[in-house]
């Protein structure tokens, strides 16, 4: 068991049941940002699910520009929730204001942020997988 990949996997997992818990039992409607943050996290699941159950050390190539682009976005929704000077670029122009806190954890802790931390576990999960997966070709090669 590759334990990069496995905790990549369970991060996405935790992910998306929280944006779901958030959504569907809480009733926090999600902004447009939030669903671009979900784009990108929820095909991982079934992604990195297959990669794990394969043990295809190669998920990387396809799962990290996912990871990376997410990582982006919820980076900039973080930003837009606790830097007042950002809000004037915010994007959400109908419906919930991507600015919005529905949580607000400890003074710093919001969906942007958790999402955020997700994609960062999952990208340097990847990322470690990569490295691993060039120094067993490099071995090969030899």
């Amino acid at each position: 068991m590759n334990k990069p990949l496995l905790l990549s996997w369970i991060a996405a997992i935790l992910a998306t049941l929280g944006s779901l818990y958030f959504s569907e039992v809480q009733h926090f409607i999600p902004c447009t940002l939030c669903w671009y943050q979900r784009i990108f996290m929820y095909p991982l699941v079934i992604i990195l699910g297959t990669a794990v159950y394969r043990n295809d050390k190669g998920i990387y190539k396809y799962a990290l520009p996912l990871s990376i682009v997410g990582m982006l976005i919820s980076g900039y929704h973080t930003l837009l929730q606790k830097v007042p000077y950002i809000q004037q670029f915010e994007m959400c122009t109908e419906g919930v204001p991507c600015s919005k806190d529905y949580i607000n954890w400890l003074g710093f802790i919001t969906i942007p942020l958790l999402a955020f931390i997700a994609f960062t576990i999952i990208s340097v999960s990847l990322v470690i997988l990569s490295r691993g997966k060039n120094e067993e070709e490099t071995i090969r090669q030899r």
